[in-house]
């Protein structure tokens, strides 16, 4: 099997990488049957973005700190459990940001987020498939994330944790203050949901895609992007469906 292994900048990262190169030799990412990235969630983000439009299957194992998307660290016995791990596919949400400055485009893995850039709430009008669903909304900022990004900045936020093979959208606010008692949609995968930022010179308001931000945006549209994948490998007793599962009843 080639591997291809990659690392974060961390010691305990570095040292892996360098004990399971000496174990298992190392490939160029391009010519690599699969990547190995060792390291804490953020490299995960970090390795999918890098090879995205491609579509390698990537193996991680935790070397980091959180480590939710990754497997545990075992040097042993590599290949197999690459060979018997289960494949989830993902879908990445495209973001469209207006600007003063022009259009912007990013993919984002996790979620797009709306947030207020200075002490004034940001004011914003909600369309989905070009219907108006909330004519104004109060609050520090709004994201949309993908089922696989529900469990991180939308589940701080107290949105809803979604399934993989739900194909929904959860929609969530952040700090609402009007209307106060709103808590957030869930969405269809195929919506496109277009955020209107009202008295955008008053209010003026960022858009992020995972970590690409447009800055004074006026409008931003989202929506997921199928024709694009990303293959990612878990153990079979640490499925990602069976961790977003569990992730509902952590107490």
């Amino acid at each position: 099997m080639k591997i291809s292994f990659l690392a974060s900048t961390t010691e305990p990262a570095q040292e892996a990488r360098a004990r399971l190169v000496a174990l298992y030799g190392d490939h160029p990412p391009q010519e690599a049957e699969v990547i190995v990235a060792l390291g804490g969630d953020g490299l995960m983000l970090e390795t999918q973005h890098r090879f995205l439009g491609r579509n390698p299957p990537i193996y991680g194992m935790n070397r980091g700190s959180v480590g939710f998307l990754m497997n545990s660290y075992r040097e042993e016995d590599l290949p197999a459990r690459i060979g018997a791990a289960q494949a989830a596919h993902l879908h990445p949400l495209r973001m469209r940001a207006h600007s003063a400055s022009g259009t912007h485009a990013a993919l984002a893995i996790n979620e797009v987020s709306l947030l207020r850039e200075q002490r004034q709430a940001a004011k914003l009008r909600i369309l989905v498939d070009g219907k108006e669903r909330l004519p104004e909304l109060i609050c520090d900022g709004i994201l949309i994330s993908t089922p696989a990004g529900s469990t991180a900045y939308n589940l701080s936020a107290h949105g809803p944790i979604v399934p993989l093979d739900a194909r929904l959208l959860p929609l969530t606010p952040i700090s609402a203050f009007r209307p106060r008692r709103w808590r957030g949609a869930l969405l269809p995968s195929s919506a496109r949901v277009v955020f209107e930022v009202l008295e955008p010179d008053k209010r003026p308001v960022s858009a992020t895609a995972d970590y690409t931000e447009v800055r004074d945006v006026r409008s931003v549209e989202v929506r997921e992007d199928r024709s694009i994948t990303m293959t990612m490998l878990f153990d079979p007793d640490r499925s990602l469906s069976e961790r977003i599962i569990a992730e509902q009843f952590t107490v």
